[in-house]
């Protein structure tokens, strides 16, 4: 989540690189088929796509089983009675969670979002040491999960953790699994999360349960057989896009993959038709903009690295504000698509953001999003609602009326004309927002059928009319007013297209 307080003093160094790649553990390829291209032309993608679903991978990115490249376009919402904030003991909880309604689930479709980050807690799937998991906590996920299958949404399920845990952060695991015991347990309201995720007892509890002592080995494996019983639970779930594996863990480059591949290959084992979505360590990239780079393929099929990308979003000095450039904001996104490419694996950016009201926020939505289609990066932003920490989010609370409201200004940074699914192996696309002009060149695949989807925003947001063209030609298209997507059919023949999308 957002709102980073970097303990730079425990920052490690990055591992290096090996640009040779090495067979996967599980029998996977082990590197990326392509085939031959002329004229110095990017090639085409060869690859078998894995057997997930609703989507799988091939060649870096995400498919559906049209075979279609699927480009994310997601949001990150916080969810009462999901986001695990309650204290017991009469302690004030953390912070006050918004409710989520089909109201909710539906406005996200129609801007555009196509899936929907939801953080859960390990506090909340195994409140007690030594009880069963909850069912009552997972029945309240899938709840949510069933209102985002109604609206047309995926879920990625989140294990989500900032500080290790409520307790003595803000949230994350339970009680009983903060190692050393603490020296003070808190309470709300969270005004004071800097303190925290740099406090002796946040630091010690992430260095147990991350070292290589027999406590943190008992703590991984416990968490291990939690994130397997949520994997259990929503085995099969159409509506559901995989699980993360843990947010922004603090802790060497080493420990945090050795935790990755160790939840990865119990989540495999407990559900074989869903993704696996995994992140890096978080100090380094926060305070860099760049994580190591691996010397080997993910060892679990289905892995989908989820880098998050805050450029200058808490490190910018107000004169590098006022003069930021796109160029200043590339390397986050630049180095995820290169880390990405290391790793084997789609490159999912499960969390970007900046304050609705910050400094030339205009321009970092534009300048992050073009850089997002450069790069050709799936994303999620940071956050659908939140009236606590600094009150980002695409809605404003109005304390008066006890009510939300969305922030008209923030919904027009997000729209913007977009792919959502891509019948061909995508060269490149963009969009210019004073043009209203949107233009995707992709190369037509035999194993890649049925129409491109393309998200148009409301007339209110784009224009009042607009036209399609596939290479020249016109083409009848025609809007989705629930979901905002056209469905085109072009590029039937083999060889390179262009698709485009002009506002009248």
């Amino acid at each position: 989540m957002r709102h980073h307080f970097l303990p730079l003093a425990i920052a490690l160094p990055l591992l290096g690189c090996d640009d040779a790649p090495t067979p996967r553990p599980d029998g996977g390829p082990a590197d990326v088929a392509v085939a031959d291209a002329p004229d110095g032309a990017v090639p085409a993608c060869a690859e078998v796509a894995g057997p997930f679903a609703p989507l799988s991978t091939r060649c870096g990115h995400l498919v559906d089983a049209m075979g279609r490249v699927v480009i994310v376009h997601g949001i990150n919402a916080r969810v009462d009675g999901v986001f695990d904030v309650t204290l017991d003991m009469g302690r004030t909880p953390l912070q006050p969670i918004p409710s989520f309604t089909a109201a909710d689930a539906a406005s996200m479709r129609a801007m555009g979002f196509n899936v929907l980050r939801l953080p859960m807690q390990w506090s909340g799937v195994e409140p007690e040491d030594g009880a069963p998991f909850s069912a009552a906590y997972l029945d309240r996920v899938a709840a949510v999960v069933d209102l985002a299958r109604a609206a047309g949404l995926l879920v990625l399920l989140d294990l989500h953790q900032d500080a290790y845990s409520k307790e003595i952060g803000e949230d994350g695991a339970p009680r009983w699994a903060i190692v050393p015991a603490p020296d003070q347990l808190l309470q709300g309201p969270l005004t004071d999360l800097g303190a925290r995720r740099t406090s002796a007892q946040v630091l010690r509890a992430f260095a147990t349960f991350f070292g290589d002592g027999a406590e943190g080995e008992r703590l991984r494996g416990r968490y291990t057989r939690m994130a397997t019983a949520v994997a259990q639970r929503f085995r099969g779930d159409a509506a559901v896009l995989g699980y993360e594996v843990f947010n922004e863990p603090v802790a060497a480059e080493s420990q945090v993959q050795r935790l990755n591949a160790q939840v990865a290959r119990a989540l495999r084992e407990a559900d074989p038709g869903h993704l696996i979505v995994f992140e890096p360590d978080s100090t380094g990239r926060l305070a860099t903009n760049r994580s190591a780079r691996s010397r080997e393929r993910f060892p679990v099929s289905g892995g989908v690295y989820a880098p998050h990308t805050y450029p200058l979003a808490f490190t910018g000095t107000p004169a590098q504000l006022a003069a930021f450039t796109v160029d200043d904001l590339r390397g986050a996104t630049e180095s995820a698509r290169t880390e990405a490419a290391a790793w084997g694996a789609p490159l999912l950016i499960t969390e970007w953001g900046y304050d609705p009201r910050g400094t030339r926020t205009a321009d970092y939505h534009r300048f992050m999003q073009d850089l997002q289609a450069e790069y050709q990066a799936g994303a999620m932003y940071w956050v659908w609602k939140e009236r606590s920490q600094g009150a980002w989010g695409l809605h404003e609370y109005d304390a008066v009326a006890d009510s939300w409201r969305e922030r008209p200004e923030a919904r027009r940074m997000l729209a913007r004309v977009r792919p959502e699914a891509i019948a061909g192996d995508p060269v490149q696309w963009s969009y210019d927002g004073s043009a209203r002009r949107f233009e995707m060149v992709f190369r037509a695949q035999a194993n890649q059928r049925g129409p491109h989807r393309v998200y148009v925003p409301s007339p209110g947001d784009f224009a009042a009319a607009f036209e399609v063209r596939c290479d020249g030609a016109p083409i009848a298209a025609a809007r989705d007013e629930r979901t905002g997507v056209v469905e085109v059919a072009c590029g039937g023949s083999a060889g390179t297209h262009t698709l485009v999308v002009l506002g009248r």
